[in-house]
């Protein structure tokens, strides 16, 4: 009975240390890493709590609409009673007014009833504020997923690289043994076999440096998804997509979509009716205010007083203190105005160069690839002339050395490629 237990636990394992066993092997995406990074990421934090920080300012704008109500209150001691000094014919009294010791309070609630824009201004600043916080925080999302895009591609890089240094060692490796085996039979000279070596050995510290290149890459995206910096990441590799749309058709939608012309945008809207509500600051201000007060005193009827006050202000001289200041954030308008048309050339000087290196890597990869091909045919002739007498060893290793050469070549155009997919993508705000 304890055998067929056994036999049965045995059997609900394998298949589950099957199951964990091709989710721990499963390539991580690029989506996936994006999803890690945005999660994890403090700058993009710092942005959300900058939109947040907007939405209270906006509440605060709203609220100056709403009624106010206020309370103060009051204890006074003098050192003698206030008296007022009465004259009733020949005689002079001094009378008292006030206690000596009194208690005060008051409240008192007040609404705006005309502002003359100042309000409405104020909450049209604090909106368009919201609106450039936001796509401030669209602007830091793409940056970093921008980020995480770059170091993905530069791990698959470094990847590829060592798999074709590794291929190069192996190459020359069969390569020094052949060497080895003929001079041997004293059919080679020994330089052959030194040269041999000597390849063998350039090619093997290429591939230690490129072992580092591969860890660092590792380490630089592992810190972007807040990870250790050893830890090793299986990448799935990207696809190789096609733009085929036309320069003044994604100049325009980067013109259209980029955040951070959206975020200019709603600033200079925001800053010039920042300087409406500074100049309705001296244009009339009606309000509405009233309340209860208490004043103890003895030699009062009543000490307690309700009242309703409707009041104006109207500033009319302030020695253009308000329309110095105004003019001061219209001109920051201006300059926030000027920016943006400068942004808007160099985002259309990004969306041409991101173009055409799209357009240059997709010609070299048909280039290279078809390098590749005569690249094997080169080196395998050249052995075979080389085991015949036919050729020198020096033939040999330039033809291994030009066949690295195009794998290296072929590789670097592919990632460029994605790269440059990536980069227009970025440039028209479609990451």
């Amino acid at each position: 009975m304890m055998c067929s237990s056994a036999l049965r636990c045995f059997c609900w394992i394998f298949p589950l240390l099957g199951i964990l066993t091709t989710v721990s092997v499963h390539a991580e995406t690029l989506p996936q890493a994006w999803e890690i990074a945005l999660a994890e990421n403090h700058s993009l934090k710092a942005a959300k709590e900058t939109v947040a920080s907007a939405e209270e300012q906006l509440q605060a704008a709203k609220a100056v609409r709403l009624p106010g109500l206020s309370f103060k209150s009051g204890y006074t001691a003098r050192d003698k009673e206030p008296q007022l000094i009465a004259s009733l014919g020949p005689t002079v009294m001094a009378l008292p007014i006030e206690n000596k010791y009194s208690l005060s309070y008051q409240a008192t609630a007040s609404i705006p009833l005309y502002t003359s824009g100042r309000i409405t201004s104020g909450i049209d600043a604090s909106t368009a504020t919201i609106k450039a916080s936001e796509a401030d925080e669209e602007s830091v999302r793409l940056n970093l997923k921008m980020q995480v895009a770059e170091a993905y591609v530069f791990v698959l890089r470094a990847q590829r690289g060592l798999e074709v240094a590794e291929s190069h060692v192996v190459s020359l490796e069969a390569h020094e043994r052949d060497v080895l085996a003929l001079y041997k039979q004293g059919m080679v000279a020994k330089n052959d076999h030194l040269a041999s070596h000597v390849s063998l050995a350039d090619a093997r510290q290429q591939m230690i440096q490129i072992e580092n290149s591969l860890d660092l890459a590792q380490a630089s995206f592992n810190r972007l998804l807040q990870r250790s910096l050893d830890h090793v990441n299986t990448l799935e590799e990207l696809p190789l997509e096609n733009i085929n749309e036309a320069i003044p058709v994604l100049t325009q939608k980067a013109l259209n979509q980029r955040s951070e012309l959206v975020a200019l945008s709603k600033r200079i809207q925001a800053t010039r009716n920042q300087a409406t509500g500074v100049r309705a600051e001296d244009l009339p201000q009606i309000a509405l205010a009233g309340g209860y007060g208490y004043q103890q005193n003895d030699y009062l009827v009543d000490e307690g007083q309700w009242s309703l006050t409707l009041g104006l202000q109207w500033n009319l001289f302030d020695g253009g203190v308000s329309n110095h200041k105004a003019n001061a954030i219209v001109r920051q308008a201006n300059a926030l105005q000027e920016q943006y048309n400068d942004f808007s050339s160099i985002i259309s000087l990004q969306v041409r160069q991101a173009w055409l290196d799209l357009q240059e890597t997709q010609k070299r990869i048909q280039v290279t690839s078809k390098a590749i091909a005569l690249a094997e045919e080169n080196i395998k002739v050249s052995k075979n002339r080389y085991s015949s007498g036919l050729a020198t060893n020096t033939e040999v290793l330039d033809a291994e050395s030009l066949r690295t050469k195009s794998q290296y070549n072929h590789a670097n155009a592919r990632y460029d490629r994605m790269l440059a997919i990536l980069s227009l993508k970025r440039t028209i705000g479609e990451l």
